[in-house]
């Protein structure tokens, strides 16, 4: 969600500001546009769609610049309209983009008005601009004016200002929103995600919470919350972005979908054999090493939003079947705003693959101040807010996603749920045959998934069947619940075909109401003890007419027939299962996708990191 560029160099930036927009256009975007200060003259192109167009529009105008901002908009305030692209200009002096939300906006564009100025957006983010004018008028420092600014505004902002008289300059604030300084020689550079900088810089520093800094050319100066200067740690990246390589796939999502052995089998190298995890893979927190914390845990909360939930509700069943601890898990944007009672001994864990998502965010740093023993993120990017601010990190080590539908993330972050699993229940009487069994099952899991994704072709042909669908109903027992959701989610994600996930028990409880012809049923199979129950649930769907589509554990013995279509998954391990049926249910949406028409990597009105409330 709404990328952030900045440069300060002797060179034109123009092509750093737009190469760095187009290694984050995977975020979700709807418009572009561009700041320079070029010969102490500021100018401004914004465009409506992809950053494509704003580079063609910059060429047109001869575009050039040695400092400068770059942002791509995901609409919050305002229409899509080029007027609601950023950067936002104030007194053609001042420039600026943001990420974020200023809640209290509408007091602050009141308050403007009346001191005489003019919006041209209908966006939070152009009161920033106008207020930096204003206290300027009283000021000739920049960064005294935005740490004045900052002070003022209520809600979340990562935002970088400049002003056409001191050229060689950037000024940034983050509060809730991240940001990164990148550093070159002679030349520095900012943005919203280290990916955007890696073809300048692989040296970087992440600004805290609260911190307000100083970028010149040959200078960083940071200020925190206290307003003291601070000196932050320099990292040196290692992490790899193959944004601009589809490896002859059509689409980013099919490849990171035919990724997922090869990033399991990075997930777990080093962490696992067919006879136990190996020895501290969760690492230590400032105080206590995790094995010890894991000895004390009697309660797991598990905080995650979207598909990261899914992988929560999954590790759940996983928790409280194997590790024999209590597990609840909960929406993060629920979570922050409710009271909630904290169990002794309770562990706190968070899911995320950005690392940066807001509400995930938000409530672990509500859960620090509520009485968790300990904080653990799973997350697959090293040096995101997540993993610095939660005292123990696992990284599912997923790569690049670029997909906004996720995938290899998903199943990356399941394998590492069930490591967990594993870690917690050692200190729980976990059987040793039951922790053999796991082990085994996630050592040949790779294997298992690439046996899987031979089932593509038939199910693109079975995908040609929900092209005039527009409702569908997922249908999964047990722990294959949560994946039945994931899979209603990626078909609403990538082909707009409403969908809607029940256990399937629930099915007689009112959605049997809902059943006829024109609403496909998909069921997952396993061969476990649910199986009969679930056959059940399948005869009551065929009694009222329901077309069901059926995958199904080769040994649960379905047969196809005119009301059923089956689709033999190979047999597998119970504790892994979910993760080989996710497979199945990304492919059937990826092909109706295509079907439909839409935009597969980058669905309409969605954003792959959600870096707002």
């Amino acid at each position: 969600m709404c990328g952030i560029v900045g440069a300060v160099a002797e060179r034109n930036v123009v092509q750093i500001l737009l190469e760095g927009l187009k290694r984050l256009e995977y975020r979700g975007y709807d418009s572009a546009g561009v700041a320079l200060i070029n010969n102490d003259a500021l100018s401004v192109v914004r465009r409506i769609g992809k950053v494509q167009a704003l580079a063609d529009a910059i060429d047109d105008n001869n575009g050039k610049g040695t400092t400068g901002i770059a942002h791509t908009r995901w609409a919050t305030h305002g229409g899509v309209t080029e007027a609601n692209a950023h950067p936002h200009a104030s007194e053609g002096r001042f420039a600026v983009v943001h990420n974020g939300i200023i809640e209290n906006h509408k007091p602050l564009r009141e308050m403007l008005k009346a001191k005489g100025y003019t919006f041209n957006s209908d966006t939070d983010t152009e009161t920033i601009a106008h207020s930096i004018a204003l206290i300027m008028q009283t000021t000739d420092d920049l960064l005294s004016a935005v740490q004045q600014a900052v002070k003022t505004f209520e809600g979340a902002y990562g935002t970088v200002v400049m002003d056409k008289t001191t050229p060689n300059k950037l000024v940034v604030a983050r509060s809730g929103s991240p940001l990164v300084i990148g550093l070159g020689i002679g030349e520095n550079f900012l943005a919203s995600d280290q990916m955007a900088l890696l073809p300048v810089t692989r040296r970087f520093i992440f600004l805290e919470e609260g911190d307000v800094a100083e970028i010149t050319r040959t200078s960083v100066t940071i200020i925190d919350s206290t307003g003291e200067k601070v000196e932050r740690e320099i990292v040196e990246s290692n992490v790899e972005h193959d944004a601009g390589d589809k490896a002859g796939y059509r689409h980013y999502m099919l490849k990171e979908i035919y990724e997922q052995p090869h990033v399991l089998r990075n997930a777990l190298k080093g962490r696992i054999t067919a006879d136990g995890l190996e020895d501290g893979i969760f690492g230590q927190s400032s105080n206590e090493n995790a094995d010890d914390i894991f000895a004390k845990t009697k309660y797991v909360k598990i905080i995650a939003c979207g598909t990261s939930y899914h992988a929560g509700v999954t590790a759940k069943y996983w928790l409280e079947q194997y590790a024999n601890v209590q597990c609840d898990v909960e929406i993060a944007s629920e979570f922050r705003y409710r009271k909630s009672f904290v169990p002794a001994n309770s562990l706190l864990v968070t899911i995320s693959q950005s690392g940066e998502t807001a509400d995930t965010l938000a409530a672990l740093k509500l859960a620090k101040e509520s009485g968790y023993m300990s904080s653990l993120s799973i997350c697959n990017v090293d040096g995101s807010s997540l993993v610095r601010e939660s005292a123990i990190s696992f990284l599912t080590r997923a790569g690049a996603e670029i997909g906004v539908a996720s995938t290899k993330a998903f199943t990356t972050q399941l394998a590492a749920l069930l490591m967990l699993t594993l870690a917690i229940g050692k200190h729980n009487n976990m059987s040793e045959e039951t922790n053999l069994s796991i082990c085994n099952a996630l050592v040949t899991l790779p294997a298992k998934l690439e046996e899987t994704l031979s089932l593509a072709s038939e199910i693109e042909d079975l995908a040609e069947e929900f092209s005039d669908k527009h409702h569908s109903l997922f249908l999964g027992r047990g722990d294959q619940y949560p994946i039945a959701m994931e899979g209603a989610l990626k078909l609403k994600e990538i082909s707009y075909i409403h969908a809607e996930a029940y256990a399937s028990g629930e099915l007689k409880h009112g959605p049997l109401a809902l059943i006829d012809a024109d609403m496909p049923v998909i069921v997952v199979a396993p061969n476990n003890e649910l199986l009969e129950k679930l056959k059940s649930n399948v005869e009551e769907v065929r009694a009222r007419g329901g077309i069901m589509y059926v995958f199904a554990d080769q040994e649960a013995e379905f047969e196809s027939d005119e009301t059923m279509r089956v689709v033999q998954v190979p047999h597998t391990y119970e504790s892994v299962a979910p993760i080989v049926y996710t497979i199945p249910l990304q492919l059937l949406s990826y092909y109706v996708a295509l079907i439909k028409g839409t935009d597969v990597d980058q669905p309409r009105n969605l954003a792959k990191s959600v870096t707002v409330e």
